[in-house]
């Protein structure tokens, strides 16, 4: 009897929840499917963002991207997602990033100047785009 009195009030629960408006109820609407709900948010998650670092780098190093270069680097980052790998070292162009795959991070940045003769450490994968 308590287990099915504690399954009933979880229950109850969750209905409370759905009820209420959140974020994620606002966006499911008549006709989307949950799965395309989960696939948006799932896609946003999985972005291409600079850290701080990366970015500050990027400017004291006079390296921009365009759009296409960086389309580029979210197939790559996508790619090395599906091979497993979490800390990656990409190189693009004479651009070498070091890229968190996980949260799809660009950490830092370097031009091909600075990165000849440079180790790269703590990464365990390397995607040439």
């Amino acid at each position: 009897m308590i287990i099915n009195s504690q399954i009933a009030q979880s229950i109850q629960q969750i209905g409370n929840v759905t009820k209420s408006p959140t974020k994620s109820n606002q966006i499911i609407k008549p006709g989307n499917s949950f799965q395309s709900v989960l696939n948006k948010e799932l896609e946003q998650s999985q972005e291409l963002k600079f850290s701080k670092h990366a970015n500050d780098r990027l400017v004291s190093r006079d390296i921009t991207l365009d759009t296409k270069q960086i389309e580029r680097l979210q197939k790559g980052v996508n790619n090395a997602r599906d091979k497993g790998i979490k800390e990656s070292l990409m190189v693009m162009d004479n651009i070498s990033l070091i890229v968190n795959v996980e949260n799809s991070t660009v950490v830092t940045a370097l031009d091909s100047n600075e990165s000849r003769e440079h180790v790269f450490t703590n990464i365990d994968g390397a995607v040439l785009l």
